[in-house]
């Protein structure tokens, strides 16, 4: 799921999953990151949803994918577009 909170020239994206699928670490990763798995981990909630929050440009696109444990890479349903690939999410 994807929440959006608009800010003055940039929008705030909230990266959100249930708790427990996949199991073990999770990671948002996408052009606006450089791909980097590193970067912006899914963290608990408290609620039975982990999440993570990105704030990215105003009306501008991006690619982004998941990334869990054993290199398993997977997609958000809510995601706006595919290119193909990857998801994209549009500000």
């Amino acid at each position: 799921m994807l929440e959006r909170k608009k800010l003055k020239s940039r929008t705030q994206v909230t990266f959100v999953l249930p708790e427990d699928t996949p199991d073990g670490p999770v990671s948002v990763v996408g052009d606006f990151n450089q791909w980097d798995p590193a970067a912006h981990p899914l963290q608990s909630r408290g609620d039975g949803t982990r999440a993570v929050s990105v704030s990215l440009p105003a009306r501008s696109a991006h690619s982004f994918r998941y990334l869990a444990a054993d290199d398993h890479w997977f997609d958000d349903d809510h995601a706006d577009s595919h290119d193909g690939t990857n998801n994209r999410i549009h500000t």
